[in-house]
């Protein structure tokens, strides 16, 4: 059973509510979540915005408190980098840092109230909203295949197109003479699936763990307001480290496979 709301139907119990929740906006066509689409643009704006304004009003003298929350994230991640990243590259450090301040934005989103967002865009005619970009399989899967075109473009740049294409067909069974021909497809097919591995468990990693996230929260929605709060405070606490850790991961993960994509095997 529904009831009518503004036109469109509201749910009106446990199984409605969910799925109203794990709904998303999408266009005419039906072929793009605009809320993924919009809330990750917005997110990635505001990292822009911050760090511009922090680099701004950055001083050599006693930092404020903005100045010294970048310096340490910048930090943090520059360590990372340092420690699995080997090769010399402008582009790794800055991509590390976006990657993971952008990653743990989306994130985030799980800890603003389930029917927050969605309550107030209902006034704007629009119903149905998913806040959290990360729990979308096509956005993970988006990230990772830049990360993927990444890696490819590293190799080439760091082998040269003939020596990552060579690589492709001489290695882990490296051979010499014919056996190097009998075992080049195999060659070839392990350095597909290691290609295509890669990409693959960090979007569905990372998609796992806050669709998870994200499912939990709605269903403690469900739950009358006193065990709201007495369930969703550790939860949400708890959650500050998936959220934070996920981030992470991913871009670290994402610097070892452009390191790997640097060597030479």
């Amino acid at each position: 059973m529904t009831t009518e709301h503004g036109g469109h139907a509201a749910p009106a119990n446990a199984t409605e509510y969910i799925q109203h929740h794990l709904s998303h906006l999408r266009n005419a066509d039906n072929t793009i979540n605009l809320d993924t689409f919009w809330v990750s643009a917005l997110l990635g704006l505001l990292f822009l915005g911050v760090f511009y304004m922090a680099a701004r009003r950055a001083t050599p003298g006693v930092p404020g408190k903005l100045q010294n929350f970048v310096e340490w994230v910048m930090e943090l991640v520059n360590d990372t980098v340092n420690s699995a990243f080997h090769a010399k590259s402008n582009v790794i450090a800055p991509l590390a840092i976006t990657i993971f301040v952008w990653v743990w934005l989306m994130n985030a989103m799980d800890f603003l109230p389930v029917d927050l967002l969605p309550k107030v865009l209902q006034f704007f005619g629009v119903y149905k909203l998913r806040v959290v970009p990360t729990a979308d399989v096509n956005h993970t899967f988006g990230m990772s295949f830049s990360v993927l075109i990444c890696i490819i473009a590293f190799s080439i740049k760091a082998k040269g197109i003939g020596g990552w294409t060579k690589e492709l067909f001489t290695a882990p069974f490296h051979a010499h003479g014919f056996m190097a021909i009998v075992l080049a497809p195999v060659n070839f097919v392990f350095q597909l699936i290691e290609l295509l591995a890669k990409p693959i468990s960090l979007a569905l990693r990372l998609f796992g763990n806050m669709y998870a996230g994200e499912l939990i929260f709605i269903l403690i929605a469900l739950l009358p307001w006193w065990a709201q709060w007495l369930l969703g405070g550790p939860w949400a606490i708890f959650h500050i480290l998936i959220v934070t850790l996920q981030a992470f991961v991913f871009m670290a993960l994402t610097v070892v496979y452009l390191s790997l994509a640097v060597e030479k095997h």
